[in-house]
């Protein structure tokens, strides 16, 4: 928890610099690229946690790997982050980072499972109810098929959760049915 904090602050800081020097798009992709990397690498995280490894090793490590494929500012970003002891929070400085670009820019994000791939026109619908729901403009659907779903949908934005799905309903109704079959009996 402490760690999403510090890489919550660290990425407001990268944000706020890369909006100062008009290097926001570069810096976006270069955080998308380590998301993508802390994702992809369990070796890296651990490595980052470790506190046996030496700073320095680790920003060697962070070097090789990132090297000619962020920007300068980016690379120096790291170089202050293991300086100051903080290279475990990179693992989340990523996602942190997307979280309040997509904030900044009025983006919202949601991700929206189904039994079945959604059509064009519940894609759309799906994306009118979020705006309905947020009050942004722009939305950023995820989509994910889930066959035991049966039909219907799951929409999650944020911390919210609007469940559709007639699995749902069957388990609702099948609870609905045991209390009311429980209370005959009494």
């Amino acid at each position: 928890m402490a760690d999403q904090r510090v890489a919550a602050r660290y990425a407001k800081s990268l944000l706020d610099l890369g909006k100062e020097m008009g290097t926001l798009d570069s810096v976006k992709a270069d955080m998308d690229l380590l998301s993508k990397a802390m994702a992809e690498s369990r070796e890296l995280r651990l490595l980052l946690r470790n506190p046996i490894v030496k700073h320095d090793k680790k920003l060697a490590i962070l070097k090789a790997i990132f090297g000619g494929k962020v920007s300068d500012m980016t690379m120096r970003f790291f170089t202050i982050l293991t300086e100051k002891n903080r290279e475990a929070a990179l693992e989340s400085m990523g996602t942190e980072f997307q979280v309040q670009y997509n904030a900044m820019q009025g983006i919202q994000m949601a991700e929206v499972t189904s039994a079945t791939p959604l059509t064009a026109a519940s894609r759309a619908e799906m994306e009118k109810l979020v705006t309905q729901q947020t009050g942004l403009t722009e939305v950023k659907l995820t989509e994910k098929v889930d066959p035991s779903l049966i039909g219907g949908f799951i929409l999650r934005v944020g911390d919210n959760q609007i469940d559709d799905s007639v699995r749902t309903s069957l388990r609702k109704l099948r609870t609905s049915l045991q209390e009311n079959s429980y209370q005959q009996q009494l």
